[in-house]
């Protein structure tokens, strides 16, 4: 395959989510919510990342001040997603390979469906591909239009629809992959005469499939994929879309999870196989659980608990102590029947 880097936008404010906290750092399931994007572009093959940032930009920076290979351009003022990739031209200057656009506030991409977006690019010669995904409902999506072949005809906002482009359930996920070349020319013809005064990366698809060049729509993405967060409810989405996906990575490595719906288990989080996990239990943070255990029920670990092979964990310690309790009941009545003195317990006077 072609040389790949990736934008990802990560400029927006938290105006929905009424925060100070830069969006893109808003945790989901113990990490925050870029650091998954950022994750999903290098297993997809980006060899390097342009992270755009805006709102909160130091922050952001100062979060992901470990991570290798990511080039911050900054967006300000932010005037929609066309001008967020604007900004990267000069990062892009010279570049030959193709060009992944990926949502910093959408973190339940996964980087096998990334990849597959690489891969059809890369077969069908298109000067650009996007991602589209099937929704029940389509809400305000922009829709996929497409021609008598089952070509891309080309990207209606939804307000802008007729009743009939209104019907159609395929959207754009707002996922692309470009060639290097093919966007830069694009975006030199880009405008601002909207009502917003904003430039949209739509236009930029618009202007190469008028230009005569291949664009095309790969339905690919799940419509789970394609929640992102932009409200505390939408948080609140986001991070069950995740949470079943990590708890269904740990029961396919062989582990029990007796009852998902009242289980949390952290990101971070590692749990060895053959472990039993109970009811209402959670694994906050970097937890470490080994093989053969059962954790809880009723059972909060913290940030750094480490539970060896074989280790239980739970409010049963409590159901032990409360048995050897009555058992010593039962062993002082006999001794007063018997008219001997019951035998000193550790801590009485």
């Amino acid at each position: 395959m072609s040389q790949t880097k990736a934008i990802i936008l990560a400029a927006g404010k938290s105006t929905r989510m009424k925060s100070d906290l830069p969006k893109v750092l808003h945790d989901v399931c113990g990490r925050p919510m870029l650091s998954y994007v950022i994750e999903a572009g290098r297993q997809a093959g980006a060899e390097e990342l342009i992270v755009v940032v805006g709102f909160g930009r130091e922050l952001v920076k100062e979060t992901f001040r470990d991570e290798a290979k990511i080039t911050w351009v900054t967006q300000e003022p932010q005037l929609g997603t066309g001008h967020a990739i604007l900004v990267c031209r000069e990062a892009l200057a010279g570049f030959q390979g193709n060009v992944l656009i990926l949502c910093g506030d959408a973190p339940c991409i996964q980087a096998s469906t990334i990849q597959k977006l690489r891969q059809r690019h890369e077969e069908t010669g298109a000067a650009v591909t996007l991602l589209s995904a099937e929704l029940a409902d389509a809400a305000a999506y922009g829709r996929i239009v497409r021609d008598g072949q089952g070509g891309l005809k080309g990207i209606v906002e939804f307000k802008d629809c007729t009743p009939e482009q209104a019907a159609i359930r395929e959207v754009n996920s707002g996922y692309y992959c470009y060639r290097a070349a093919d966007l830069l020319w694009a975006l030199e013809r880009l405008t601002n005469n909207n009502a917003k005064s904003e430039y949209y990366l739509t236009d930029t698809v618009a202007a190469l499939i008028g230009d005569g060049r291949r664009a095309e729509a790969y339905p690919g993405m799940s419509a789970g994929e394609m929640t992102a967060a932009n409200s505390r409810a939408e948080l609140v989405a986001v991070s069950r879309v995740l949470h079943d996906r990590i708890l269904a990575g740990h029961m396919d490595n062989g582990v029990t999870i007796v009852d998902p719906g009242t289980t949390f288990i952290d990101a971070r989080a590692t749990i060895g196989q053959d472990t039993v996990v109970r009811p209402f239990t959670v694994l906050d943070g970097r937890v470490a659980v080994g093989a053969r255990c059962t954790i809880g029920p009723f059972a909060h670990l913290l940030d750094g608990a480490t539970v060896p092979d074989g280790v239980q964990v739970g409010s049963f310690a409590q159901a032990r102590a409360a048995k050897a309790a009555r058992r010593s009941a039962r062993r002082g009545k006999v001794e007063r029947r018997s008219g001997r003195e019951p035998a000193a317990r550790s801590g009485q006077r």
